[in-house]
């Protein structure tokens, strides 16, 4: 395995299963068995405007308390902001995530113009997608520095293939979000949770051998929380709440399964 693949695996891929070899983990894509990922792409297309998404960039680390996320051209059409996260969430978590900031950052901007993974509950597995790809003849997508960035606003791609060293080095600065850190940045985030929401989730009972453990019911709590999360016809701001919501019991919480 070369330094890139192994920053790559470090940054977004999920952790091989026991029985996996180096090669699948390195040729694997971006979710795990349970179809939680950690990797999260906001990408910013017509044009890619740097200008706009570096207020992402910027935001995440000075408002939020983030690490920086890696910037990329995706090769053909976007500029792109990759989070890598510790610790794997559900689909639906990193769904809510990524519409938060939007929300914060981006509100002005056509919905078409952007573009996230996962995008879907299901959690299609787009592993190809992850940098550096050849996307078109000439055409390559690409890890970039942030004073690099606005270069590529008419042009979000490489016409070269670039150098692996050179995308291990870029990769090898940046550090992935910590669970705390995520949990934190969704708090501000997501301030006000709803009434429906807050009810469930204080109702857990205070057990001092382990924190946030759950009262018994014929619905648990957990398991609501978790429908609400993933019930797409639900209202947005509902499903932001309940992921947040969810947060102190993602130990062991299995997202909804990609059909693998």
């Amino acid at each position: 395995m070369n330094r890139l693949q192994s920053e790559l695996n470090r940054l977004f891929r999920p952790a091989p299963d026991a029985a996996a070899t180096g090669a699948e983990h390195t040729a694997g894509g971006l979710l795990d068995a349970q179809g939680r990922v950690r990797a999260m792409r906001l990408g910013l297309a017509q044009a890619a405007d740097w200008r706009e998404l570096g207020l992402v960039w910027r935001g995440v680390q000075l408002d939020l308390a983030l690490p920086a996320p890696a910037i990329a051209v995706s090769g053909l059409e976007a500029i792109e902001l990759w989070f890598p996260l510790v610790q794997p969430v559900a689909v639906a978590q990193a769904q809510a995530f990524l519409e938060a900031l939007r929300q914060r950052y981006l509100p002005e901007l056509a919905l078409r113009r952007i573009s996230v993974w996962p995008a879907s509950v299901e959690g299609t597995d787009s592993g190809e997608l992850l940098p550096p790809q050849q996307r078109k003849s000439e055409q390559w997508s690409a890890f970039v520095a942030p004073d690099l960035a606005p270069v590529f606003a008419e042009t979000p791609w490489l016409d070269i293939p670039p150098s692996e060293e050179g995308q291990a080095d870029l990769l090898r600065g940046l550090r992935t979000i910590q669970p705390a850190e995520f949990e934190s940045a969704m708090a501000l985030l997501c301030p006000e949770p709803t009434a429906q929401v807050t009810s469930i989730a204080d109702s857990r009972v205070a057990d001092p051998a382990g924190p946030q453990s759950l009262p018994p019911s014929n619905l648990d709590a957990k398991q609501f929380l978790l429908k609400v999360m993933n019930d797409e016809a639900a209202p947005l701001a509902l499903r932001i709440d309940a992921a947040k919501a969810l947060l102190p019991y993602t130990e062991g919480l299995s997202g909804p399964q990609s059909g693998r």
